[in-house]
């Protein structure tokens, strides 16, 4: 027991984990971590099943330590942490869902991904037969009067995955916003079972697509950790590489997305330019404009010939001569200002209380970045900072993603400098029995996690990836509380949150 957990919790520590210490607890233990978690002790970052376990990734933040816990589940139940940490309500009734686990106590037991279209419950547990047709979704009832509801999606206009949002309102005013999600469950944890590492790093990078390098890169983080290996030099300031260059390109485009929703199309149609000439940069530097399947447990499967460089230098160069402009544009339109200043307020013990990562959390005066906070390779080795604002708007959420765009330009002027040379990848073996890792890395919209259990045959038995949406879709309820049905979209897309990484 290491000393930053004496006093949170008591358990045997597990062997063959790696990354960071897991602990198995009993139902007391476990019981006392939520109450930490309750309490503002510790950071919620995470919760996933398996056949008869629950497992639960917490962050003692201000220490820069984290860990997973584990509870045996022989009987399927477990005590609820929703109960005492709203948080854990979502990633508990998906743990029910796919593994039949239930949590004693909980304050909501209602499906979550399970939509009744599967053919069976409990997929990755039981197996149970499932009723022929789904049971209609119990959403919260009105009450109050005066009171009427909006149902919005899963179809949405444009091209968006879907989700379905039901809003109660008083006339224009939202009184309370519920949404609906699971629309795109994709099975990737039952995919990913029994995969080669190769393939299970490929579903990793599916998860959600914009965010294809932070998945990718916190999948092979976790792969490398179990299997104690570690990623040549020269591939470490590529991953890094890649890292900022999707950032930038999400960022971008948000900006001009988020101003688009404000009725001020000309930022889109500046921002797309730049973010095309990323992806176009993208694609000349490693032959694909997402980056897709770049980076592989043990290194990464392409290499920056000169000319990539060359091109990579060239967009950070016009990038920097053309966002101040924008930036002034934003900033000096009354009519822009009026609608993203104060604005979809996100509270800032409630950005800490959900462990709200990203421009979600920054932007609210949560300062958590993984690059920072639980520093990584080559991160450890570059300077940059981590803009933090207090205001908790959509104007400070434009904010946070300008001033990190910055970041990562020099982020990315320090690496090319810096890049050693060197192989790009080591190989691989089987562990010849079963290891454990964790990992985290700062993807565009904030920490996504990947928890990782690999055979002795070398094949996944488990992975769980966590998008940071998990914590970010609540507390968009919250923040379209007392504002108006017409700024919805425009705090949704201050928040940007992924359908596709949170459905699974």
């Amino acid at each position: 027991m290491t000393d930053i957990w004496e006093g949170i919790v008591e358990g045997k520590r597990a062997e063959h984990h790696h990354g960071w210490p897991r602990f198995e607890v009993d139902r007391d233990g476990w019981t006392r971590a939520g109450e930490a978690l309750a309490q503002g002790r510790l950071i919620f970052a995470g919760l996933w099943g398996e056949k008869a376990a629950i497992h639960m990734a917490v962050l003692a933040e201000e220490a820069g330590k984290a860990a997973v816990l584990t509870l045996a589940c022989p009987d399927l139940t477990f005590p609820s942490v929703g109960r005492l940490h709203p948080p854990a309500i979502r990633p508990e009734r998906t743990a029910h869902d796919l593994f039949g686990l239930v949590p004693e106590g909980a304050l909501d037991l209602r499906p979550w991904l399970d939509h009744g279209r599967w053919g069976v419950r409990f997929p990755l547990g039981a197996c149970e037969p499932a009723p022929a047709d789904g049971v209609p979704y119990a959403f919260l009832p009105v009450e109050g009067e005066s009171l009427h509801q909006i149902p919005v999606g899963p179809v949405h206009a444009g091209i968006i995955e879907p989700g379905h949002f039901r809003f109660t309102a008083n006339g224009e005013t939202v009184v309370r916003l519920e949404a609906r999600l699971g629309y795109v469950h994709k099975g990737i944890e039952g995919l990913m079972q029994g995969a080669t590492l190769a393939r299970a790093a490929e579903l990793a990078g599916r998860v959600s697509g914009d965010s294809t390098v932070a998945y990718a890169f916190a999948f092979a983080r976790a792969a490398e950790a179990a299997l104690g290996i570690e990623a040549p030099p020269r591939a470490v300031f590529l991953r890094a590489l890649m890292a900022e260059l999707e950032r930038s390109a999400n960022h971008l485009g948000d900006f001009g997305a988020i101003c688009n929703d404000a009725a001020f199309a000309l930022m889109l149609a500046h921002c797309a330019v730049l973010r095309e000439r990323v992806l176009r940069a993208a694609e000349a530097s490693f032959g694909h404009r997402m980056m897709r399947d770049r980076i592989v447990p043990g290194g990464v499967a392409c290499d920056l010939e000169p000319a990539g460089a060359a091109a990579i230098a060239s967009l950070v160069k016009e990038i920097r001569a053309r966002l101040p402009a924008l930036i002034d544009l934003y900033d000096n339109t009354a009519s822009l200002q009026d609608r993203t200043v104060g604005t979809g307020i996100l509270k800032p013990e409630l950005a800490r209380q959900f462990g709200a990562g990203g421009y979600v959390g920054r932007a609210s005066g949560r300062a958590f970045d993984t690059r920072r906070a639980l520093p990584y390779a080559p991160y450890d080795r570059l300077t940059f900072e981590v803009p933090v604002m207090q205001e908790g708007d959509v104007n400070a959420r434009v904010w946070v993603r300008i001033k990190e765009v910055e970041q990562s330009l020099s982020l990315i002027d320090q690496i090319l400098e810096l890049m050693p040379e060197g192989p790009l990848r080591v190989e691989i073996a089987s562990p010849g029995t079963p290891v454990e890792a964790a990992a985290m890395v700062e993807g565009f919209r904030g920490d996504v996690l990947v928890w990782l259990r690999i055979g002795a045959d070398g094949l996944v038995e488990r992975c769980h990836p966590r998008d940071p949406s998990w914590f970010q879709w609540p507390l968009l309820e919250a923040v379209i509380e007392g504002n108006i049905v017409a700024d919805f979209p425009l705090c949704n897309k201050s928040f940007n949150c992924s359908y596709s990484g949170h459905d699974l």
